[in-house]
Parts: structure tokens; C-alpha cells; sequence
């Protein structure tokens, strides 16, 4: 498998990454990405993370879930600032994902693998590249938390900072994770507990993200229009742009703010709130002067699926989904292509 980041510096763009001309995804790339009256909503946490929210008062509670709410409504997508995750946590970990990528092809070569199955695989493209033609990132996938013995023992033993910095840094996402869940249960009426257990349990997944120089951003993309399949992701994409989600008909940079981390909404979260709370369409771009290396978060999957009873109301909001295990949701997902609207009719229920 030859990697992007095996190569020092691209001079040109390989014919497998051109899309052709009259590819919708690559059309205006740069003149679609600015706005300067709509910015993507910024939530500060007051540096209250996980276990040390309850001692917020009731007031500031209320106040942080409306604003979680509100922005999840208008744009599906947000910023966490004083979130609780320490700097040296987030700049520790991408250190050993920068070494990481930039380790010796013959390193690298035992963890490559489009096997889905594997706990722990390195590739290049994407799994839905368009025919011949690759989007232009190589990434990590694997399980990440809890850091488990059949987990860990797939992780690479190099760098030696590796599996510490990991280990640090998913604890610490994972604890702001659910703290933004029991937030959003509070501010949709719920019961603070309620994303808990087979919702947000079982192994919570990684996606490292990485997108060297390109150049001619104008000719490939870095990862497809897509909407995540989980509950929520938290993402670090650190101070490199390169991040647009859909808002009223366009694309819009999500631009990078400083120990921020970017929050959006999946499907599944879709689906259990009867649609309040949309899953929005997202894509990475290119850039011709830095790398960008991006770290997502998914907590869980595997588990049974449908609208929650307190969000369904049969004169206003009818149950809009079937119930089914997300298995059944990632088989779908997969044979579509990551075309979210065509998964989702295979869910939906049709009222008369």
C-alpha cells in the first residue's frame, strides 16, 4: 500500500487522486467556504468537564444545555472551549500521531490494512473512493477506549509514546464526551442518565485524520461529503483549516479556535431525538502549504436503536424511525456509500 505520508513532498497530484472536472464535490472549492456574518456557535464550558460539572449551580446547568441545544438545532455542529481537557493531554497525543505518520514506510507496512475487522489498521483513500479516483488523507482507525488488553494489544509499539499518550488523551475526551451527553439530555427534557449504558457504552472509536500538502487543493478532495454514524464526535483539528460542514445550502470553514474542540451531531443521535437533533453534512478540503491532522472521537456503537419515547409526540412529532440494531445501520451505511440521505430512508417510517 503506498501511503501519502510516505512520501516527504508531492510535487504534483497522482492521477488517482484527480477527480474529474465535472465532479460536484471538487465544484468552487474555494469560493464557497467564507462567511463573515455566520460562524459556527462556541460554547465555553467554564473549564467544568466531567466530574466536576455537578458543582455548577442548576442556573449555569440550564444555561450550557440551552446553548448546546440551540446550536445543535441551527447548525448541528459547535466549539467547546475550557472543555477540561488539558493542553499537554491533546499536543502529548498528536505528537505520537505526527511520529506515527512519519515513521519509515517498512514501519508503517504491518498495520496496513482495508480489513475493517482490524482493531488497529492503517490505509490511504477512503473505503468509499469514488472508482478509480482516492481522496487525498491517509488514516488510523482502531478501538480506543477502554484501553482493554485485546485493545491494546493491537496498538504500535512505536513510537514509544504511543500507547501512554493515548491512553491519557481518550480518557479525558471520553469524560468531556459525556459530560456534553448528560448535557444535551438535560436540555431536551431528559433525564441526565439517559445517553448512558448501551447508548454510549462499549468501545469508543478513533479516527486520525491525515491530510499532507496537496498541490492543487482544486483538483481532489480530502475526505467526502459525508454524516457521521454515532451518537456524537469530538474532533481536534488543531490550528490547520480544512473542515466544512453544510449550513443553509453551503459549505462553511469550520475555522480552527485555539484548544478548541469541534462537536457534531450523527445519526444516531438523529434518530433517537425523532429528528430535533439533525446529523449535518461535513467534508474535509486540501490545502497546498501545511499538513492537517485531524482526531475524531465516536463514542460507541452496537447497540439498539429508536426514537426515545419523551421525543415523540403523534400530533406534532411523529416516531419518524423504526426501531433496529446499528449493525443493521452500518451494513446500510456501507451500501450506500456514506450517502446519508439514502441511509436514512431505510429507517425511516412513511405516515399516510
Amino acid at each position: 500500500m503506498e501511503l501519502l505520508s510516505n512520501a516527504p513532498a508531492h510535487h504534483s497530484v497522482p492521477d488517482k487522486y484527480v477527480f474529474p472536472p465535472d465532479n460536484d464535490e471538487c465544484a468552487a472549492l474555494l469560493a464557497d467556504d467564507y462567511s463573515p456574518d455566520v460562524a459556527f456557535p462556541v460554547i465555553d464550558l467554564h473549564g467544568h468537564g466531567g466530574s466536576d460539572l455537578p458543582i455548577i449551580s442548576n442556573g449555569r446547568r440550564r444555561q450550557l444545555a440551552s446553548e448546546i441545544i440551540r446550536a445543535g438545532k441551527e447548525f448541528g455542529f459547535f466549539q467547546v472551549v475550557n472543555h477540561g481537557v488539558g493542553e499537554g493531554v491533546v499536543r502529548r497525543f498528536r505528537g505520537a500521531m505526527e511520529e506515527f505518520f512519519a515513521m519509515p514506510a517498512e514501519e508503517k507496512l504491518p498495520y496496513c490494512s482495508y480489513d475493517r475487522s482490524k482493531r488497529f489498521r492503517l490505509a490511504t483513500g477512503t473505503t468509499y473512493d469514488r472508482g478509480e479516483t482516492s481522496y487525498w488523507r491517509d488514516y488510523i482507525k482502531f478501538r480506543c477506549y477502554p484501553a482493554s488488553e485485546e485493545n491494546a494489544r493491537h496498538w504500535p509499539s512505536k513510537p514509544s509514546n504511543f500507547t501512554p499518550s493515548l491512553m491519557e488523551y481518550c480518557a479525558a475526551v471520553d469524560e468531556l464526551a459525556q459530560t456534553i451527553l448528560r448535557l444535551i439530555a438535560e436540555g431536551l427534557g431528559l433525564d441526565g442518565s439517559f445517553f448512558a449504558g448501551d447508548l454510549s457504552g462499549g468501545d469508543t472509536h478513533m479516527s486520525v485524520n491525515y491530510y499532507p500538502p496537496c498541490p492543487d487543493p482544486t483538483v481532489t478532495m480530502g475526505l467526502l461529503a459525508h454524516c457521521d454514524r454515532n451518537l456524537l464526535t469530538v474532533l481536534s483539528q488543531a490550528d490547520v483549516a480544512g473542515l466544512q460542514a453544510r449550513h443553509d445550502g453551503r459549505w462553511l470553514l469550520v475555522r480552527p479556535i485555539p484548544g478548541a474542540f469541534v462537536v457534531n451531531f450523527g445519526h444516531q443521535m438523529e434518530i433517537v431525538t425523532n429528528g430535533v437533533l439533525a446529523s449535518v453534512k461535513h467534508r474535509a478540503i486540501t490545502n497546498s502549504t501545511t499538513t492537517r491532522m485531524s482526531v475524531a472521537v465516536h463514542p460507541t456503537d452496537g447497540c439498539r436503536i429508536r426514537p426515545a419515547s419523551e421525543m415523540v409526540d403523534d400530533a406534532t412529532n411523529p416516531v419518524k424511525y423504526r426501531e433496529f440494531l446499528f449493525k443493521e445501520f452500518m451494513e446500510a451505511y456501507d451500501a450506500a456509500d456514506a450517502n446519508s440521505d439514502q441511509v436514512l430512508k431505510s429507517f425511516k417510517i412513511h405516515h399516510d
